[in-house]
């Protein structure tokens, strides 16, 4: 007869392989109570749109006709065109707005996914815990200046708790990414977590499938790994080692 105890462990186990995929992913562990559905509109009527504040004077919002910085822009430039942003709903809870920082004319870039609470707070990208962390694979690891690379983040101002942009949030900012991408002209991006992967890769992407793999983002090389704040939570040798295999390899693309 089949032992049950080696049924349960085996049970176990799946259980906690299914569990670590859904933290990499970006998915809370605690166990939230159950939201109450909400009536869905019927098929003839269009959902209702989440309310925009309005631009303030002298800003073109996304969509409109007219570029809002020339061909080959600098990231001058782009940051006067983004002003002091209310495109999207971020704008009400954050304390600045987070742009860039690095070198303007850097080989490689790296793209995270918003700003976290140090950064809300500094105004910087990446100066928290995991950006303690990344300054250190950069410079300890790559044997770089974190200053000759240009680091930004998908959305420029902080989710609420840190959330993942909503998809508003996201097409609010994309332009102006886009725009950070064009002034640096890396000659390689490496896209840190789920998010910002999944945008430049136009889909929804597993990181642990896509990471190590090069893709592509409107020309230039884009190397998806983990973000630091997953390397925190899951500080083990081969997450660390897969990482710096993918930074290397980073490396090596921006310098050829």
């Amino acid at each position: 007869m089949p032992d049950p105890r080696a049924e349960l462990r085996g049970a176990l186990g799946a259980a906690r392989a299914w569990l670590d995929e859904w933290v990499e992913e970006g998915l809370e562990t605690r166990l939230d109570p159950p939201t109450p559905a909400r009536a869905q509109p019927l098929p003839s009527q269009p959902p209702p749109e989440r309310p925009r504040p309005a631009p303030a004077a002298g800003q073109l919002a996304i969509g409109d006709e007219g570029p809002l910085w020339p061909p080959e822009p600098s990231l001058e430039q782009v940051r006067e065109a983004l002003g002091e942003c209310t495109r999207c709903g971020l704008c009400e809870g954050r304390t600045q707005i987070v742009f860039g920082d690095g070198n303007p004319e850097a080989d490689l870039m790296f793209v995270g996914e918003g700003p976290g609470e140090q950064e809300d707070l500094r105004g910087i990208p990446f100066c928290g815990r995991a950006g303690e962390l990344l300054t250190r694979m950069i410079e300890g690891g790559l044997e770089i200046q974190r200053s000759s690379v240009y680091i930004c983040n998908i959305v420029k101002c902080r989710p609420p708790r840190n959330r993942t942009p909503l998809t508003d949030e996201v097409s609010a900012c994309r332009r102006f990414l886009d725009g950070q991408i064009d002034a640096v002209r890396p000659r390689a991006i490496v896209a840190l977590g789920k998010p910002a992967t999944s945008l430049l890769l136009g889909r929804d992407v597993a990181i642990s499938r896509v990471r190590g793999q090069w893709h592509d983002y409107r020309g230039i090389p884009v190397m998806p790994t983990f973000h630091p704040a997953f390397i925190l939570r899951q500080y083990t040798a081969e997450n660390r080692r897969l990482v710096w295999e993918d930074l290397k390899a980073a490396l090596t693309r921006s310098n050829s």
